[in-house]
């Protein structure tokens, strides 16, 4: 078959055919409708965001982190969970994880992280746990230049650090005000994921507020977005719209090790104070309550009325601590501090830490239907005393109650040592079971009440014991060397 081809001779045809209807060739086009204009551009229906001028603007305060441990002794002394220790979908994103980046070695290695300039004098925050242990830091710059810096301190319980690069005239960030963050506004970061260096991704503030599964950090009210975070992006900053750094990127909860929708930053105000502290004296001091808190559940706040389930349930008290002396006791439900509001128990610790020790503030508890507001001192949190060990347990009778519990009368020299009035509880004598050895019970320990009630001698216990049925959840108000707590634990 041959391909249909065009002749000459079709162009006289055409005009014989025009000529045939009376309609000369120019008169034609002439009479032919006019073509009309394109219609105006319309506008957009939806706004989105462009970030282009706020990247360029931040982009050069930025830096990229490489540091380095030959697996001596640079760890920091501030303990925190192990990454093994840690639920498998929370995780802390640093190196390595990059194209061509060195893998860790069984000791010492290299891992990779991101930061920002905070002066324009040189000083960078990054994270902690970018730089835990390293032997050198090296700090690389969007013109391609390279500092070695100095790490001039660094926090586990914030997870922040800050170096020192020996420049100045460097471009800074500018704070913002996290705090005025709310759900549903935009955030962007700028990091180096897996290498590629200054990378922006983009979302939107998801919650405020956030705990952290690691439980050394409870002293961060933790930013939740949905701007995907992942290994190198650690360290670097969260932006508003604004171009003004609202947080510093921490970590993600993942079950695959990827970015799944769900990243945590550290609130800037958080960052700064750290940030301040760790300049002027190379540590960072925090107030502490020294209670034992809980979440209020719904059957709770209905076994102590409260019309809806908010605050911080007070579990224990440590003896001598300033909510000991300010009259905070187990049972309290604290609702505000210093006039804000503890709707999660996780709302108090942030705080509480972010004052310094000294510090006065009023805490406001729920007790027995009513309300009153009581004004502690906090004290210093790197001072708080570590455990006395119990007395040894004293031969004593079999007890007759199904956890095997034995107690007798509290002599004088527990009652003095542990502050008791004459006729307040009854010493442990013996744990004969292993479910109230798990749940802390040890010779020694006073117990004051049972389910509510006072107990001041061994058959008053016993008979608060036998009103609690099997399956039933039996509260133990207990005072040993370091607090006064509820220990619970169902009945056998």
């Amino acid at each position: 078959m041959t391909a249909r081809m065009f002749r000459p001779t079709a162009l006289p045809v055409a005009l014989a055919t025009l000529l045939c209807v009376g309609l000369p060739l120019v008169a034609h086009a002439q009479a032919a409708a006019p073509v009309p204009a394109a219609p105006p551009a319309r506008a957009p229906l939806v706004q989105l965001p462009d970030f282009t001028a706020l990247v360029e603007q931040v982009t050069p305060a930025v830096v990229n982190i490489e540091a380095t441990s030959d697996g001596g002794s640079g760890k920091s002394g501030q303990a925190g969970p192990s990454e093994d220790q840690l639920p498998e979908i929370f995780r802390r994103f640093i190196g390595p994880g990059g194209p061509g980046m060195p893998q860790p070695e069984s000791r010492g290695g290299t891992s990779y992280g991101t930061g920002f300039v905070m002066s324009s004098d040189g000083y960078v925050i990054t994270n902690h746990h970018v730089i835990d242990g390293a032997n050198k830091v090296i700090v690389r710059f969007s013109d391609r230049r390279e500092r070695e810096a100095k790490i001039i301190g660094s926090d586990a319980l914030s997870d922040i650090a800050v170096l020192k690069v020996d420049a100045t005239g460097l471009p800074a960030v500018r704070i913002g005000d996290a705090r005025s963050l709310k759900p549903g506004q935009w955030v962007v970061a700028i990091g180096s994921p897996f290498g590629f260096d200054y990378s922006v991704t983009a979302g939107v503030v998801s919650g405020v507020n956030r705990r952290s599964l690691d439980p050394s950090q409870q002293y961060v009210p933790f930013i939740q977005t949905d701007v995907a975070i992942n290994r190198g992006n650690s360290g670097g900053p969260l932006l508003n719209t604004r171009g003004e750094v609202v947080g510093v990127n921490s970590q993600i909860f993942s079950n695959t090790g990827g970015f799944i929708g769900v990243s945590f930053a550290i609130p800037v105000d958080v960052a700064m104070n750290t940030a301040r502290q760790l300049r002027e004296s190379g540590q960072v001091r925090r107030g502490i309550l020294g209670v034992e808190i809980g979440q209020i559940t719904r059957e709770r706040a209905q076994e102590l009325g409260l019309p809806r389930p908010v605050g911080a349930f007070v579990n224990g008290v440590n003896n001598g601590s300033a909510a000991d002396k300010a009259g905070i006791r187990p049972g309290d439900v604290i609702t505000a501090f210093n006039g804000r509001e503890i709707l999660n128990a996780s709302d108090l610790p942030p705080q509480v830490g972010v004052l310094a020790p000294g510090s006065r503030a009023t805490v406001t508890v729920q007790r027995a239907g009513g309300q009153r507001d009581l004004v502690v001192t906090l004290d210093d949190l790197e001072g708080r005393t570590s455990a006395t060990p119990a007395a040894p347990a004293r031969p004593a009778a079999a007890p007759a109650n199904a956890l095997g519990l034995a107690v007798e009368a509290v002599d004088a020299a527990t009652r003095q040592k542990l502050g008791l009035r004459s006729g307040e509880g009854v010493r442990i004598s013996r744990v004969g079971s292993a479910l109230a050895r798990q749940a802390g019970l040890s010779p020694g320990d006073v117990i004051l009440a049972v389910n509510g009630s006072d107990v001041a001698t061994a058959q008053a216990f016993e008979q608060a014991m036998a009103k609690t049925k099997s399956g039933e959840t039996l509260r133990l108000l207990v005072r040993n060397a370091t607090s006064t707590g509820f220990v619970e634990l169902p009945m056998p």
